[in-house]
């Protein structure tokens, strides 16, 4: 793996489309920056159209050639990732790169229009579901597809509560956040196993965590206002830039040595800063039993 891989070294994605949810803001938006730059076909899956569209914007003036769609979804709304996903199979006819990247942090208790805990709905359900609406279209990616969920370093004291998966006996904002970035890890590695299984060599699952991100993620962290007025500084300063921390996402999808299954973060720090390296794997990610009962 070379070190500090970096935007520069990703190859051209001329012709290759690149589906990014979440893609107007923070590890989204650097994302389908450096890919449109390197010709990918960007398309921007975005809660908020008007926040999306300034984001193609802004795009399109540091790159004029690129390519970005931009197509309305609600992540933690399945009616809106179901009709994503049938957009997305009438105009292509393939997707080389499906990257989960849409989430929500530590926010106050809610549920989702289906009536899952918000955070569980938004960071793992919807992703769920919309990889799988779009797998038969990652099959027919020209050099082969690749799934990839941003985890997190919160993932590391997550633990899945299955005998209360919606938090509706008690919720605890950062137990809820914990939990749903464990189970992208969990879905990725039953993914790759399921694929390997039925003998599906073209997709490959792969999991990655920005480290420790300087994105609007916390600004609907449930924390007391003067708490998060004095705390955001500090932390702020101890983290890295968006364009930093989207290096590991990057790499999962583009590089031609990620591996299958693999998990990549940041190389300094315990994972908080840096270049892209492999990342250590929760203990709890790798049990196969909560990865099936998931």
């Amino acid at each position: 793996m070379k070190k500090n891989w970096n935007t520069q070294d990703i190859p051209d994605q001329s012709g290759k489309i690149h589906i990014i949810t979440g893609g107007n803001s923070g590890l989204g938006f650097s994302s389908a920056q450096a890919l449109a730059a390197k010709g990918a076909h960007v398309v921007m899956a975005s809660r908020n159209l008007t926040k999306g569209q300034k984001a193609v914007d802004d795009i399109k003036a540091q790159t004029p050639t690129a390519t970005v769609s931009l197509i309305k979804l609600d992540v933690s709304d399945l009616d809106s990732v179901k009709a994503f996903a049938g957009e997305i199979k009438e105009r292509f006819d393939h997707v080389d790169v499906l990257m989960n990247n849409a989430g929500i942090m530590a926010t106050p208790y809610a549920k989702s229009k289906q009536g899952f805990e918000a955070q569980f709905a938004t960071n793992h359900l919807g992703h769920f579901a919309l990889t799988g609406y779009l797998l038969d279209l990652l099959k027919k990616a020209p050099q082969g597809g690749r799934v990839v969920s941003i985890s997190s370093m919160a993932a590391r004291s997550g633990k899945m509560n299955f005998a209360d998966l919606q938090s509706e006996k008690g919720y605890s904002p950062w137990k809820a956040y914990g939990q749903s970035k464990l189970a992208n890890q969990l879905f990725i590695y039953a993914l790759q196993r399921r694929l390997q299984a039925a003998g599906v060599s073209n997709v490959m699952a792969v999991a990655a965590h920005p480290g420790g991100s300087n994105t609007n993620l916390a600004d609907a962290t449930k924390m007391p206002k003067l708490l998060k007025g004095i705390l955001m500084p500090l932390m702020s300063a101890m983290m890295q830039s968006a364009d930093m921390g989207a290096l590991p996402q990057l790499y999962a999808a583009v590089d031609p040595e990620a591996e299958p299954g693999g998990y990549y973060g940041p190389d300094r720090m315990n994972e908080v800063k840096g270049y892209p390296t492999k990342a250590k794997v929760p203990t709890q990610a790798k049990s196969i039993g909560d990865q099936d009962e998931l």
